[in-house]
């Protein structure tokens, strides 16, 4: 019996369901396919502190979005208030500090509620931004009134000057003219959020922040594909530095000359889809761009989407909006003064937090370097020590510590390592199992297919996932492997044609389009 009809003879037999002796026939059912996406963790209230935890909370049922996104976001957003307020040192003895800069990614679907979860949870900062550009005016326009008095009294200086000289008293002359002062303008309103600025002025920007600018988008995707690109590589390397957070970058331009960032921080927190963020993590699994950014996404949050929705309308609760707001208000004038060297402080570890910190670094410093997990994973988490530094920083803060970082604040933070971890091991692992996705989209598009298909039929429809040949063949082999399709080799003349069968279960309802 020649392939074809040996082919032919496995659909027949497929589609009829016969019966044999009794018996139904032998061929089995395809096995389910693995989930793509690993478990997350599931988010604990109690891993925020009270003051952030009711608003959180509350928004988050309002919305009916993941309490992830408000979460993440809250905790970016007043990281860029302690800016460099005060710095962390995690070991009692070195000189290995820490400042508190921290980047966020929602990941999720296009209606996962990820802008208005950034809207709801800005409001204080907002209002800080509004009141200073309030006050920026009314001193501005008292700038007006006083510049007008200066001319005024520079005019009269000019002509009792000028009759002083005429009489030849130049000295008379010069202290007159000396008497007028200048009048400084006001220094313009202080800035706090950024959403789309050049490296140089968000390095103009920085110098004149006492705290740390926060880069707030609600589409990350524009941004990191321009980060992309060849022409912004010494962007990316701004950025780059920017999440260390203590170095300095200096960068000389035509037109604005030479700008020293004497401290070079910025925070970031956005929304980004999965389909846009697929092909940058694979990118840097491929090591086509892996220097490092995608994995200082340390917050990156990739929640269950919410099924259950229902119909929600009530104000949000008021107390829980003031204590959320109260705690921006008091990190905003936060004030705790500098060293002896003129430096901002650096706080410790109590002694029994540094145990639980030492405990956990060392924990994941070894098991990344075992080489048992994928490489960028490792990478990712050989981060986190900063970040877990940087949110025990942050919480002992928040909750009124005094000069040192006490096992509450460590404990807090280590519980939002677990839950990232779980975040980070879901992203990558997207990028890692894209065939099972694949697999899922032809199955679900298999109508679309001629039956039998060809890997070419199909990898010239263009799906999502689906474009290159590799991507092609991984999805198909996996179908193969799990009972979904029969790989049949069809050879006439020259070389063998291989065709693609669907398992009677899920035989196409009708042609492709």
């Amino acid at each position: 019996m020649s392939n074809l009809s040996a082919a032919e003879s496995w659909l027949d037999e497929q589609a009829n369901h016969h019966l044999s002796d009794g018996c139904t026939n032998s061929i089995q059912p395809p096995t389910p396919l693995p989930e793509s996406l690993s478990d997350v963790a599931r988010f604990d209230p109690q891993m925020l502190p009270e003051s952030l935890r009711g608003y959180v909370m509350d928004t988050a049922q309002r919305l009916q979005c993941p309490p992830e996104y408000c979460a993440v976001t809250a905790l970016v957003l007043l990281a860029g208030l302690i800016g460099h307020k005060v710095r962390l040192r995690p070991k009692q003895h070195d000189d290995w500090e820490i400042v508190i800069v921290l980047w966020a990614a929602l990941v999720g679907g296009p209606s996962a509620m990820k802008s208005p979860a950034l809207k709801a949870m800005r409001f204080a900062l907002d209002a800080i931004e509004a009141d200073a550009r309030r006050q920026f005016e009314a001193a501005s326009a008292h700038y007006e009134i006083e510049q007008e008095l200066a001319e005024l009294a520079k005019a009269s200086a000019k002509s009792k000057a000028k009759s002083l000289a005429t009489k030849g008293d130049m000295d008379g002359a010069r202290a007159a003219l000396e008497v007028v002062d200048e009048v400084a303008p006001p220094p313009s309103p202080q800035r706090l959020t950024i959403n789309d600025a050049t490296v140089e002025k968000a390095g103009e920007l920085m110098n004149a922040s006492d705290g740390h600018l926060t880069i707030l988008r609600d589409e990350l995707a524009g941004w990191l594909s321009k980060m992309q690109q060849e022409e912004y590589a010494s962007d990316r390397a701004f950025y780059l530095e920017a999440f260390n957070g203590d170095g300095r970058f200096t960068y000389d331009r035509i037109g604005r000359g030479t700008i020293a960032i004497e401290r070079c921080a910025l925070n970031i927190v956005g929304g980004i889809q999965p389909s846009k963020l697929a092909p940058i993590v694979r990118s840097a699994t491929k090591g086509t761009t892996n220097d490092g950014l995608i994995q200082r996404f340390q917050l990156a949050v990739w929640p269950d989407a919410v099924r259950d929705w229902q119909w929600i309308d009530r104000t949000p609760d008021p107390s829980a909006k003031e204590r959320f707001a109260q705690t921006f208000y008091r990190l905003h004038h936060l004030d705790l003064g500098v060293n002896e060297e003129g430096s901002p402080p650096s706080w410790r570890f109590t002694p029994d937090a540094q145990a639980l910190f030492v405990e956990w670094a060392t924990e994941i410093n070894r098991e990344c370097r075992a080489d048992d997990i994928p490489p960028l994973l490792a990478e990712h988490l050989l981060k986190m020590p900063k970040t877990v530094g940087s949110l025990a920083l942050l919480f002992a803060v928040i909750e009124g510590d005094q000069d040192a970082v006490g096992i509450t604040a460590t404990a807090r933070a280590l519980e939002w390592a677990d839950l990232l971890r779980s975040h980070a091991e879901r992203l990558y692992s997207a990028e890692l199992n894209r065939d099972i996705e694949g697999a899922k989209l032809i199955i679900k598009r298999r109508h679309k297919l001629p039956h039998p298909f060809k890997a070419k039929q199909l990898q010239q429809r263009g799906w999502s996932g689906l474009e290159t040949t590799e991507a092609t063949q991984a999805a198909l082999a996996l179908l193969v492997e799990h009972g979904y399709l029969t790989e049949v080799e069809t050879r006439t003349t020259g070389r063998p044609s291989i065709s693609f069968w669907w398992h009677s279960d899920y035989l196409p309802t009708r042609e492709a389009d």
